[in-house]
C-alpha cells in the first residue's frame, strides 16, 4: 500500500482525508513522524501556504507528502476571510469566534454567496503538483448543526438546505471542497 505523509496537525482534516483515501493509500500523520512543529503559513495564497507546509516536511524528512490550505471566500466581504480563514478572528484559530466575526461583518446583507476552496500541494521527489477543489454555497444567518468543524455550521452548499455541520461525515465527504481536491489527488496518483 502506498504511503503518503499528510502535512497537517489538524485532526479534523486528517480524519476527513483518511476517510476518503484509505484503504487505497496509507496516510501518515505528522504526529506519527514525531513532528510537532507548527509550520507557519506565511503566504498570501492558498497554494502558497499548501506548498510551504509540504516543502517543510519534504525537506526535513525526505518523504513524499502533500499539504492543503483551505479558505472560505465570501462575495459580500470581497473574498474574506480567504487565506486567513483559520485565524480570521485571531491567532488562536477559534472556530466559534471566526464564525461570529463573519456573521457580524455580513450583518443583514442579502448577498450571502460564498465558496470553500481547498488547494493541495503534492511533492513527489522533485516534482510539485497542485489540485483544487471548490464548492459554492451560501452563508446562513446563524449557525446550524453540530458536526464538522470550522465554518461548517454556517455554510450551506449549493443545491442543499442543510449546512455542512448538519450533513453526515459520509455526505460531506462526497461533495466537499476537500473531497473534490482529494479525488483529483487520488486520480493523479492512480494514473502514475
Amino acid at each position: 500500500m502506498k504511503k503518503l505523509v499528510f502535512a497537517t496537525n489538524n485532526k479534523h482534516k486528517l480524519d476527513e482525508v483518511r476517510a476518503i483515501l484509505e484503504p487505497k493509500f496509507s496516510i501518515v500523520s505528522l504526529a506519527e513522524l514525531n513532528c510537532t512543529e507548527d509550520i507557519p503559513e506565511t503566504a498570501n495564497t492558498l497554494d502558497g501556504n499548501a506548498l510551504i507546509k509540504a516543502q517543510y516536511i519534504h525537506d526535513k524528512f525526505g518523504l513524499d507528502c502533500f499539504a492543503d490550505d483551505t479558505g472560505l471566500e465570501i462575495d459580500a466581504l470581497n473574498g474574506e476571510p480567504g487565506v486567513y480563514s483559520a485565524r480570521y478572528a485571531g491567532e488562536d484559530h477559534n472556530a466559534h469566534n471566526n464564525m461570529c466575526k463573519v456573521l457580524a461583518k455580513l450583518g443583514e446583507n442579502k448577498n450571502r454567496s460564498a465558496r470553500f476552496r481547498t488547494v493541495i500541494a503534492l511533492i513527489q521527489g522533485d516534482q510539485t503538483t497542485y489540485f483544487e477543489g471548490r464548492i459554492n454555497g451560501n452563508i446562513t444567518v446563524q449557525p446550524r448543526g453540530a458536526s464538522g468543524f470550522g465554518y461548517d455550521p454556517i455554510f450551506v452548499p449549493e443545491n442543499y438546505v442543510s449546512t455542512f455541520a448538519q450533513l453526515s461525515a459520509e455526505e460531506k465527504n462526497q461533495i466537499s471542497h476537500r473531497a473534490l481536491a482529494v479525488k483529483q489527488l487520488v486520480d493523479y496518483l492512480q494514473q502514475k
